[in-house]
């Protein structure tokens, strides 16, 4: 979606709060869903509405700076093409003319959303491509909080792989130092159940099975639409088996 289809979106809304609309009123009016009507509410300007488009990995990523460089001399892409081929690139021209026009060269770059944010810091590094790793990591260096809570959540996904169930109290403790916002809920929560979460993060056991078979109990029984008895469903169960 071009920017201005969400400016125009977004004056909409607005145009019917300032009028004293409510967010009900404004979604009816518009045709919307709520959700989506708070979504434009709460936003200061139609820029923090903008997504940043989601890209794969591509043949000229590897030679993303050098491209940028150039770009930035105002070289012809005919030139950079030829470049880059001395540097191993092995891709086409339009390739790299549509990578060009995407703006991934760019050196400014659209802030991701909260919720792309935190899949980048919940995802290994390895298995990020090259610029969005660079992006994570220049986001991480630029707030010594951003940089901290992504230490800690990579230390609990060591935790849990590993099943390092013992280092969970030390974990905790260091988290509880940081003062970081809004882990003080979930630290709450583990010590609630402290022995369940310990042995969760360290033996092999899990209740997968059990909870599959609970699954498929409620499967069956949805399928008949609660009009047959408990002889039915019990037949059903064993021969399913």
């Amino acid at each position: 979606m071009s920017p201005l289809w969400w400016s125009a979106r977004f004056a909409a809304v607005h145009v019917l709060l300032a009028q004293g609309a409510g967010l009900m009123e404004c979604a009816r009016r518009l045709g919307w869903a709520l959700n989506t009507v708070k979504r434009y509410a709460r936003a200061e300007k139609a820029e923090d509405l903008l997504r940043p488009p989601r890209y794969g990995i591509c043949l000229v990523d590897a030679h993303r700076d050098l491209v940028q460089r150039r770009l930035a001399d105002k070289t012809p892409v005919t030139r950079i093409l030829a470049e880059i081929r001395e540097h191993g690139y092995s891709g086409s021209a339009n390739l790299l003319v549509r990578y060009i026009n995407q703006g991934r060269a760019d050196p400014q770059r659209v802030v991701p959303t909260p919720r792309r944010l935190v899949s980048w810091i919940m995802s290994r590094p390895t298995d990020l491509p090259d610029h969005t790793r660079r992006h994570l990591h220049d986001l991480l260096t630029s707030c010594r909080e951003m940089s901290t809570l992504a230490a800690r959540v990579r230390e609990f996904a060591t935790i849990l792989t590993q099943r390092r169930g013992q280092d969970l109290t030390e974990w905790v403790t260091t988290v509880r130092l940081d003062t970081l916002p809004g882990f003080d809920s979930y630290l709450n929560g583990l010590l609630k159940d402290w022995d369940a979460v310990v042995a969760g993060l360290t033996l092999p056991f899990s209740n997968g099975p059990t909870e599959g078979v609970n699954t498929k109990i409620k499967y069956l029984k949805r399928q008949m639409y609660g009009r047959a008895g408990f002889s039915l469903l019990r037949k059903r169960i064993l021969l399913s088996q």
